[in-house]
């Protein structure tokens, strides 16, 4: 059974499965590649290109950043959540 989350609060825009969020275990390129628009937020937290082969939670915690919050405001951008 797929898990899904609800998109767009309590009026059900949208759905979508579990497996399309990003998870800080993700690469950033994987992440940009997958979500472009995430491109801005990695550039705005100081993410350099060189770290685009690491994973989100290792560049977070070089970088001094919670991995829940990036990964909470990847996720907003890229399924364009509130």
């Amino acid at each position: 059974m797929d898990r899904l989350f609800w998109r767009g609060g309590m009026s059900g825009v949208g759905m979508n499965r579990f497996d399309e969020l990003i998870r800080a275990g993700m690469t950033v390129r994987e992440v940009k590649v997958n979500y472009p628009d995430t491109a801005a937020v990695f550039e705005r937290l100081g993410f350099r290109e060189s770290c685009d082969d690491c994973s989100v939670e290792s560049v977070c915690r070089k970088l001094g950043l919670s991995s829940q919050d990036v990964v909470a405001e990847l996720n907003r951008v890229a399924f364009k959540l509130a």
